[in-house]
């Protein structure tokens, strides 16, 4: 069951990227508005 916690961490990692990028992009925004 190896390609299961395979599965498990490439999702994390794409969810963790995509948090980020969100997250970047909102404080640009505040940047932008200060």
């Amino acid at each position: 069951m190896w390609y299961f916690t395979w599965i498990l961490g490439v999702l994390l990692a794409c969810a963790f990227g995509i948090i980020n990028a969100m997250w970047l992009e909102s404080t640009e925004d505040m940047d932008r508005d200060a």
